[in-house]
């Protein structure tokens, strides 16, 4: 879960606290940022009744004793004193679905992902969006002056896998366009590091409020040297409508739903790569690099990595995790922690990638070697389409983790 988030989701706990140590509380949405909220709630002294998800895969399961449990089921609880809290960035369609099936009881959003979904016309939120507005012009004048004929570029979401999915396609996009010279705006160094990777001469990091502010500014001015690059953020296209009636993967999404592009085109291979300077240190072709960690998806069962580790361990592999920050390495791995644009001559030294499908598996899809991409079994959103189905990576062996899975030499 993204810092920013994590600190508001623990602020609003704060305030909330009272109300929720005298509550039956629900949770929803099976994810990462779900099983950190039930941990600071069982921190807290506070046992949440269930995980609320809509995926029949994921029902039946538990977190810490925390049954997962379809929607329909809250509604044995006792309305007065039943309460859901929400952490995902789909409130507005959780909420929705809670009100449809009957609930009266209270939801709160514990972190704001969505500041664009405001359903509200109450004269505060009005002034508030208006100053705001007034706001981000402020922001986009002093990008354009900054950037002077630039195209201007806003990437909002921080994930590593759209930033990949964006840059991929965006030199054909401009090329479309007509327009050389670029600037690209991410909310995070990561995102701006993954930039500069596929060759991104202008890029800048923007603190994630004021990113928001400007792309608001770009909307309500339809500021045609400027693009939002992203597929639903914010939320002012309907793309994944089209997902409720068939499978498109995610890297069609932005190829030809974002950028308007023919099928046909194909994505740029990112090219500015530096070489880990502790190279000598990896066995060549005889170690392997696992990533369990990511952001959005919610984590395998422990025992598959410990399979991993057992079988590559058995044969005499070198073995590490690649961890970021206060991550910690799986046992009896070692911890690595290098640059991304250093991932690839780590992989390619190393020979075997095996990580859980997320954005770091977009970075080094490229990259030689054998590369193993785990997926969660979850749904994408609230279609029917699995996480594999919409995330599978060309150059990867995919393998979807589904209950009882077992690790196979």
């Amino acid at each position: 879960m993204e810092k920013l988030y994590y600190e508001e989701m623990i602020e609003n706990l704060a305030k909330y606290e009272l109300k929720i140590c005298g509550a039956q509380v629900y949770l929803f949405g099976h994810c990462e940022a779900t099983l950190a909220l039930a941990d600071l709630l069982l921190d807290m002294g506070v046992s949440p009744v269930s995980i609320l998800d809509n995926s029949a895969e994921k029902q039946g399961k538990d977190y810490k004793g925390i049954p997962v449990l379809s929607p329909e089921s809250i509604l044995k609880a006792d309305g007065k004193k039943a309460m859901v809290l929400i952490v995902t960035r789909f409130y507005e369609a959780m909420n929705a679905q809670l009100r449809n099936l009957g609930f009266k009881g209270e939801i709160i959003k514990l972190a704001d992902y969505n500041t664009f979904a405001e359903y509200s016309l109450s004269e505060e939120t009005i002034n508030r969006k208006q100053q705001r507005l007034e706001h981000g012009k402020e922001l986009l004048n002093g990008l354009k002056t900054k950037y002077k004929g630039a195209f201007l570029v806003f990437c909002p979401h921080n994930a590593l896998g759209d930033i990949c999915f964006a840059m991929s396609f965006l030199p054909a996009f401009l090329k479309s366009r007509g327009y050389k010279e670029y600037a690209v705006f991410t909310p995070s160094k990561a995102c701006a590091d993954v930039a500069v990777i596929y060759g991104a001469e202008y890029v800048e990091v923007m603190e994630q409020k004021k990113l928001e502010a400007t792309i608001q500014a770009v909307i309500y001015t339809q500021d045609e040297s400027c693009f939002i690059a992203h597929h639903d953020r914010p939320y002012i296209v309907n793309l994944h409508k089209a997902l409720y009636k068939k499978l498109i993967p995610l890297e069609t999404v932005y190829k030809c739903g974002v950028y308007g592009l023919p099928k046909e085109t194909k994505p740029i291979e990112p090219t500015c790569w530096e070489k880990y300077e502790k190279l000598d240190l990896i066995p060549e072709g005889k170690t392997v690099i696992l990533s369990p960690y990511a952001k959005s998806v919610a984590p395998i069962d422990e025992q598959i990595w410990t399979d991993i580790i057992n079988d590559y361990g058995s044969r005499g592999y070198k073995i590490y995790t690649n961890v970021v920050g206060n991550e910690k390495p799986l046992p009896r791995t070692e911890g690595l922690s290098a640059k991304l644009n250093e991932m690839r001559s780590i992989l390619e030294r190393a020979g075997t990638f095996i990580g859980i499908r997320s954005g770091l598996c977009d970075v080094v899809r490229y990259a030689k070697c054998k590369k193993m991409a785990i997926y969660p079994d979850y749904n994408y959103c609230d279609t029917k389409w699995k996480a594999i189905d919409m995330y599978s990576i060309d150059g990867f062996e995919n393998i979807a983790v589904c209950e009882g899975y077992k690790w196979k030499r």
